[in-house]
């Protein structure tokens, strides 16, 4: 029966929108076992060894200092944290598959991009779609880092669209093989990769088709020089050349025709591993910015202590923090779903692939949120700097140019956004999520008499988790009338969807920090969460300012006269507070404790 009671704890995809979540049933960094914290220390470890010191070499295009460095993660069991152990991996739950993620990509985006790209998109279609042929034959030497794989989707005409590639894969007359030919750019891990995932069109199929591609130059495989880019300067980026390349029937993966479906799940697992990839960046970009701030003295006063500066350490924290909260609560979800599949019999490769569709709305969010603030984060490091933030001999103009490709790659921030409330709404019409009914109560709640009561606010962040249950109204009402007016066309309404998107994100990360925060301040006390519960009503308050413009602007589009200013009335109703943060004292809380432990301490 527990058991039972457990699986109905577990909110599906999207569900954190139409119910409550107790901030017992989430997962935050605090929960992390001895094992995951000696895991976290290990890639530290590594990360200050072998990549820190050598930050110059990666800033001048060492592309042989990423692979030595890529094989000595292999060497440690870093590239086969997900792979199953009978594929000579670590078999770890998806929760510790994120935690390595994080660590590892902090200290440049190189490593970042070549980790990202071996572990995810160049092992992960073998493993989740590979036959036990397949699987035996190559994922062992992908998880130790005897061969690194890449990933061929994206070619000069199929970028966002990604299903209308070109590269074409012709049956022989034997039956035996397949012959390959076409271009793939912005390949990550091409100058040494041994193998590539290559996805191709048969005939005029609808769909593309994957192919297991070994890297043989001898077999009408050729590289493009290495890519100029703006940041990430150590990843391989290169152009593929497919000439008449041989490839036998059997390393087809999957079926025909559903390369696409693998191309959109293994995108699915590389976004909330991208917002992975997005932590510690922020929390070494804090570190350095404060440690500068402490150490700059102007006006005979170090520079930390100005008012201009804390609000940067305060917001830079704070999203780090919100990051954070998110990005472990959506993972510690995935991992429950794929364990309640493996307990019902599935295979591992299926549990992996439906626990992380379940949460593919969630994996869209964070990607984007993470990014954005990862982006801002360097950006305000540079700041923090001046002009020494400016030259390439300090370390903040790297991060803001590595960060900047996060925005783009596993689908731009973009179609990101449209993607999670489009998944959203098909949830909803699938009836996996019950949108219908919490949008209709709405719509009567906004007809009727507002409730005059004063609410009872005196337990810690009551009044923040009851602004979160009306900003869920906001998305309900908006969303609601959007879908009611337009139906099936509101995917064409693009600013829309993105308005409601930026809504839906804010809502997440918002009650996700606050989930984190509330939980803590159980088991450790108020008073040992002071910092953690600025930062949590700091959130807030941006997020309703984010979520009262965006919605606004909505309105405003799509609705006129009585149904436009009731809209707008029940806006200012449910993004109104009954008691103001006092944002500056905020802000200078978490900064004080930012600079005083002169790092990221939370």
């Amino acid at each position: 029966m527990a058991e039972t009671a457990d699986k109905k704890h577990i909110l599906r995809g999207g569900q954190f929108l139409v119910k409550e979540t107790a901030c017992e049933d989430v997962f935050t960094p605090e929960d992390f076992s001895e094992e995951q914290k000696m895991m976290k220390e290990t890639v530290k470890e590594f990360v200050d060894r072998e990549i820190v010191p050598h930050k110059e070499r990666f800033e001048h295009k060492d592309y042989a200092l990423t692979e030595e460095v890529m094989r000595k993660a292999g060497e440690l069991g870093l590239l086969g944290i997900a792979v199953p152990e009978e594929y000579d991996g670590l078999g770890m739950g998806f929760v510790s598959t994120m935690l390595v993620c994080d660590y590892i990509s902090g200290a440049t985006g190189s490593i970042a991009t070549a980790f990202g790209a071996h572990t995810g998109i160049g092992t992960m279609p073998i493993t989740l779609y590979g036959t036990e042929e397949q699987k035996k034959q190559y994922v062992p030497k992908l998880a130790t880092g005897e061969w690194f794989g890449a990933y061929c989707l994206t070619e000069p005409g199929a970028g966002s669209d990604a299903n209308s590639g070109k590269t074409k894969a012709e049956l022989s007359a034997d039956g035996k093989s397949y012959k390959i030919n076409g271009q793939k750019m912005w390949i990550s891990n091409a100058g040494f990769c041994n193998v590539f995932i290559v996805f191709a069109r048969i005939e005029d199929d609808k769909n593309i088709t994957g192919f297991i591609v070994e890297n043989d130059p001898s077999n009408g495989i050729s590289l493009g020089e290495e890519e100029k880019k703006l940041g990430i300067h150590s990843s391989s980026t290169r152009q593929v050349f497919f000439n008449d390349t041989v490839v036998p029937v059997e390393n087809m993966l999957a079926g025909r025709g559903e390369g696409f479906k693998i191309a959109m799940n293994a995108l699915n697992v590389g976004r909330i591993k991208l917002a992975a990839a997005c932590l510690d960046a922020q929390r070494r970009i804090i570190d350095m910015g404060v440690k500068y701030a402490n150490e700059r003295v102007q006006f005979n006063t170090p520079i930390a202590k100005f008012g201009a500066i804390k609000y940067k350490l305060a917001e830079m924290a704070t999203n780090a923090y919100a990051c954070e909260s998110g990005s472990y609560r959506a993972a510690k979800n995935i991992e429950d779903r794929i364990s309640i599949r493996l307990e019902d019999g599935a295979n591992h490769s299926e549990a992996e692939l439906k626990g992380v569709e379940e949460y593919a709305i969630e994996c869209s969010i964070l990607k984007v949120a993470a990014s954005e603030d990862m982006q801002n984060c360097a950006d305000e490091g540079i700041q923090i700097y001046g002009g020494m933030g400016f030259s390439a001999d300090a370390p903040m103009e790297a991060a803001w140019r590595d960060a900047r490709i996060s925005r783009i790659y596993e689908g731009t921030n973009e179609i990101n956004r449209m993607l999670a409330v489009g998944m959203l709404v098909k949830k909803a019409m699938k009836g996996h999520v019950d949108l219908l009914n919490p949008a209709m109560a709405v719509g009567e709640e906004l007809t009727g008499i507002p409730s005059f009561d004063t609410p009872d606010y005196s337990q810690v962040l009551s009044e923040e988790k009851a602004m979160i249950a009306k900003l869920k109204k906001v998305f309900l009402m908006v969303a609601g009338s959007a879908i009611q007016k337009y139906g099936p066309e509101l995917e064409s309404h693009q600013q829309l969807l993105m308005a409601a998107s930026d809504i839906l994100i804010e809502i997440y990360m918002a009650e996700s920090t606050i989930l984190r925060t509330e939980k803590n301040v159980k088991r450790f006390g108020e008073d040992a969460q002071k910092e953690q519960i600025a930062m949590t009503q700091l959130y807030l308050y941006h997020a309703v300012d984010i979520i009262n413009q965006k919605a606004k602007e909505g309105i405003v589009s799509f609705a006129e006269g009585d149904e436009q200013r009731m809209m707008l009335m029940g806006l200012k109703r449910f993004t109104k507070y009954q008691n103001q943060p006092n944002v500056v004292a905020l802000r200078n809380l978490i900064a004080e404790k930012v600079t005083s432990e002169n790092t990221y301490p939370f």
